[in-house]
């Protein structure tokens, strides 16, 4: 039967592949270390476990919730927003709760795009930033590009050469899959141009406070006018363990934050209860339970970029996310990310997110998820370099992909 139309401008998903050769493979007996979806294994912090404990026994807190999300979980961001950034945000008019940044971004492209409209992505990113738009009928440019002197020029030539004029601009620092972290000056050379070309920015800060190297990353909302043109979204998952818990938020521009909640009036009645005062009572917090996350993951880093390196591996170390930008060893990028991530799986028990799933500019790279303990990670360096030492057996099972011959 032909496939609808929403769903035939969907790409094949390139991460399944990967994934139903890992789930045969322990299907085998195998020990696969899971390296590859970004989905942390660390627990959710106790208080704010005995927060939704608490709460979910009041029964009033079972009805229907709010969708924009309940005013003290609003009035937490907002206060986030001042103690980290030095942003004054209004909880009622700047700021909606969402079910995580994924689903923040898919309805922002909701509310905001109309047929044909084109959106600046840059290439490699995180799928929902261009999808969320293709699903919403936009069309995509993408840009290749890191947050350096070479952006506004291409910036110039993506606008230049676009019809119609972009609507929007993605940004996405610190940048999952590549780590990459933006500095404040950067933002602001953004913003200048934005608000003269009256683009709009579209910010992804979900990793703000996973960063390693004594630089908190910034906002783009503490450049002066930047509430002009800007909505940024951040979320709970990486920054309180609290993944399946789908709770982030959208912040900045008065004028979308109201397309947004009016979209989500009538898609969804918000987070259980529970959840919004759980969370809101982490973001009141101490920060205690941040700093002991990131300084896992700082750990987990560490011991990465040092066993990889062992191994005949030279990853370089990410100074923010859960993740590492690995480029493929010089003997295998011929193959391409997917079908390297494959070969791992089958010879050194170990997987990993291809670039390619990213996008186009991405297949000279895996991603690689610090989701497994110091263990694990020593473990899957030892793998690889039993693999890499084998590497002048000709593996006769792997086929390049047509896109790279």
């Amino acid at each position: 039967m032909e496939e609808f139309h929403k769903v035939r401008r969907l790409p094949p998903y390139v991460f399944e592949q990967v994934n139903r050769l890992k789930a045969a493979a322990r299907a085998n007996g195998a020990d696969i270390i899971d390296l590859g979806m970004g989905n942390p294994d660390l627990p959710t912090p106790k208080s704010i476990v005995d927060k939704l404990c608490d709460v979910v026994r009041d029964p009033r807190t079972h009805r229907y919730s709010s969708s924009r999300g309940i005013p003290g979980l609003r009035r937490a961001q907002a206060a986030y927003y001042a103690r980290r950034f030095g942003v004054k945000l209004d909880p009622e008019r700047q700021i909606v709760a969402t079910l995580g940044s994924k689903e923040g971004f898919a309805n922002m492209a909701q509310a905001i795009t109309a047929p044909g409209d084109v959106v600046l992505c840059p290439n490699p990113t995180y799928p929902i930033h261009a999808f969320g738009f293709i699903m919403s009928g936009g069309v995509i440019r993408s840009m290749k590009v890191e947050p350096d002197n070479d952006f506004i020029p291409a910036l110039e030539r993506a606008v230049r050469h676009s019809i119609p004029k972009p609507l929007a601009l993605i940004l996405n620092y610190p940048s999952n899959p590549t780590a990459h972290v933006a500095s404040l000056d950067f933002y602001k050379d953004v913003v200048a141009y934005a608000k003269k070309n009256d683009i709009i920015i579209l910010s992804d800060l979900a990793y703000a406070e996973i960063y390693f190297d004594g630089t908190p990353p910034p906002s783009i909302l503490q450049v002066p006018g930047a509430l002009d043109v800007a909505v940024e979204f951040t979320s709970m998952s990486k920054t309180f363990s609290m993944p399946g818990w789908r709770m982030g938020f959208a912040v900045g521009n008065e004028r979308l934050i109201a397309a947004l909640t009016r979209v989500k009036s009538y898609l969804d009645y918000g987070a259980f209860t529970p959840i919004q005062v759980a969370a809101t009572a982490a973001l009141n917090g101490d920060g205690s339970d941040v700093e002991e996350v990131r300084g896992v993951y700082h750990r987990r880093r560490d011991v990465m970029v040092d066993a990889f390196a062992r191994a005949g591996w030279a990853i370089p170390a990410p100074a923010a996310t859960m993740f590492a930008w690995a480029p493929i060893p010089e003997a295998f990028r011929h193959l391409g990310s997917l079908e390297f991530s494959k070969l791992l799986v089958e010879k050194a028990d170990v997987a990993v997110a291809p670039g390619i799933g990213f996008g186009e500019h991405g297949d000279d790279f895996v991603r690689i998820a610090l989701v497994e303990n110091e263990h694990r990670i020593r473990q899957a360096a030892r793998n690889i370099k039993r693999f890499l030492g084998s590497a002048g057996e000709a593996p006769d099972n792997v086929v390049a992909l047509n896109a790279r011959r």
